[in-house]
């Protein structure tokens, strides 16, 4: 169980650093795939967004309120694994 949660915040991670790099480089939001990864990521990172006020150069953006969710979806992973570890039963480390 714990692997199946990994994998899924480890997704999303990945999601969200494609988002970052993205942004950064000004990728062309007319391209099917930025789209898709802006469309995709637009939802878990809601609850961040107006936190900083982005930083933007002429095309590429800055957006730190991504960062903040990668370090809070890491902590909701590790937090869910732990809890699922002491319901279970299992040994703590």
């Amino acid at each position: 169980m714990e692997y199946i949660i990994y994998f899924l915040f480890g997704v999303l991670d990945i999601l969200l650093i494609f988002r970052i790099l993205l942004k950064l480089t000004g990728a062309n939001t007319s391209s099917g795939f930025v789209n898709l990864i802006y469309d995709i990521t637009n939802i878990f990172i809601l609850p961040f967004q107006g936190m900083f006020s982005g930083s933007s150069s002429t095309t590429s953006v800055f957006e730190p309120s991504v960062l903040i969710a990668l370090v809070v979806y890491a902590f909701i992973a590790w937090g869910i694994v732990k809890l699922i570890r002491i319901f279970s039963g299992e040994k703590q480390d």
